[in-house]
């Protein structure tokens, strides 16, 4: 079957293309009400029932025949398994990605993860300190749609900030477990897996039960049952984010191939039909082209009908005036993925405020960052990139103020604190301060 991927063809010359732009932009994140209640509703019984209604949720929703929860735990024997047994070139491509992916995140532990302190004239030590996490649960979405990219992405950095224990849940739907998740999962450091997944796999990991160990933070993507858990369960764990449709923007001046542009549009359009995939040009003879290869490629891909759909839907070809008006276009967007596929692009990274990652240049195929590159694959997404970071390090720590004051320092600050504290009528605080007072 022949599918027609017809991306809306925009004009920033146009006077019809604000309403165009922000029509093609829009994507509601609102929740489905009957998802909601649903989630809600499995919350309260797994923090009610524990293991047992973990298991009866993992046999209605996965189809799994499990009498405990211990059947559903996987050993590292069984992970190191998974690991032998897949094809030697899948091993070697498992530790080459997690080997720059851990380097990547050790030189940013190095450069913002570390502790620090100064001390001032007086003798009063100031400072901050870092500490890892205890135990993080990671999700990842599990049965075909299975990646093992994933497992990289959120152990690695987690393992990086010195988590203590990292927990992995992924659905086995009807038993089906994908040999290289449990592998990358070795790769990576995880110390516990189970093979639950969806909302009772949140909530086991929010609340605990009996086998599960609760976390301090939940981290990785899943369908909307698990987005709509996450959002929940916020405030008694931490999360990473709450991740939409992936996206990709590719700001071109003309220089790079026709299809290699057309193609990186199709690596987010090929996830969901929700994606979006935009192309912000100044040549319009270019634009031509990559329409062009993108009827020409589509025929060749196993995921057409997808691609159609998202292109069509979703995706937009957008001619623009300058490079300089694409980007500041490209700043509006805050792309999740952004390529500057150009001859100078250091000349236009300044310009560039708001994206989740920075593709620079022709040979930067967003796909290399996907999954071995180094950098974070987890990244903001619907504009959050304007506020939000990638997954890192970072998000694996904590920091804690460090206070020690010198009897020199108290009495400096003894009086500013105290003087402060009156003006705000709390009485103990100042006598505390002042308390201290030679």
């Amino acid at each position: 079957m022949n599918f027609v991927a017809a991306p809306a063809r925009l004009s920033t010359a146009s006077g019809t293309f604000e309403a165009e732009f922000k029509a093609r932009l829009h994507w509601s994140a609102e929740a489905d009400a009957a998802i909601e209640q649903r989630v809600a509703d499995i919350l309260a019984d797994v923090q009610a029932r524990g293991d047992a209604a973990v298991l009866e949720y993992t046999q209605r929703f996965d189809g799994l025949e499990a009498t405990n929860m211990a059947a559903l735990e996987l050993t590292q024997a069984e992970l190191k398994a998974a690991f032998d047994a897949i094809p030697a070139a899948q091993r070697e491509a498992l530790q080459a990605a997690a080997a720059r992916v851990r380097r990547y995140h050790e030189a940013q532990k190095k450069a913002t993860g570390e502790s620090w302190s100064y001390r001032d004239e007086d003798g009063t030590l100031l400072g901050q300190k870092v500490t890892p996490l205890d135990r993080v649960g990671i999700y990842v979405p599990g049965g075909k749609a299975a990646y093992p990219s994933s497992v990289l992405m959120n152990a690695i950095p987690a393992h990086v900030a010195g988590v203590g224990e990292i927990i992995m849940v992924v659905p086995t739907p009807r038993g089906e477990k994908n040999a290289l998740v449990l592998a990358a999962a070795y790769v990576a450091g995880v110390t516990r897996a189970f093979t639950i997944g969806g909302a009772q796999a949140v909530a086991a990991l929010a609340y605990g039960t009996a086998t599960v160990p609760k976390v301090d933070k939940i981290t990785g993507p899943g369908n909307a049952y698990v987005a709509s858990a996450k959002k929940r369960v916020f405030g008694t764990v931490g999360i990473d984010m709450i991740a939409g449709p992936s996206e990709i923007l590719v700001l071109a001046d003309g220089s790079t191939p026709a299809d290699w542009v057309a193609m990186d549009l199709f690596s987010q359009a090929e996830h969901d039909e929700l994606a979006q995939s935009i192309l912000l040009c100044p040549d319009a003879a270019y634009i031509d082209a990559v329409q062009a290869a993108v009827d020409r490629l589509l025929p060749e891909m196993p995921r057409a009908e997808i691609i159609a759909k998202s292109l069509t839907g979703r995706g937009a070809l957008i001619h623009t005036r300058s490079m300089e008006e694409a980007c500041a276009i490209s700043n509006r967007i805050a792309p999740e993925h952004l390529e500057v596929s150009s001859r100078e692009p250091h000349r236009w990274e300044p310009l560039l405020k708001h994206a989740g990652a920075i593709f620079l240049g022709a040979y930067t195929s967003e796909s290399l960052g996907d999954y071995c590159a180094g950098p974070n694959h987890v990244l903001p997404t619907s504009g959050t990139a304007r506020f939000s970071s990638p997954l890192g390090v970072y998000d694996f720590q904590k920091r804690s103020s460090l206070i020690e004051v010198s009897e020199a320092g108290a009495q400096t600050l003894g009086r500013i604190a105290a003087e402060l504290a009156y003006g705000e009528g709390l009485q103990a605080h100042a006598r505390a301060a002042e308390m201290r007072l030679k």
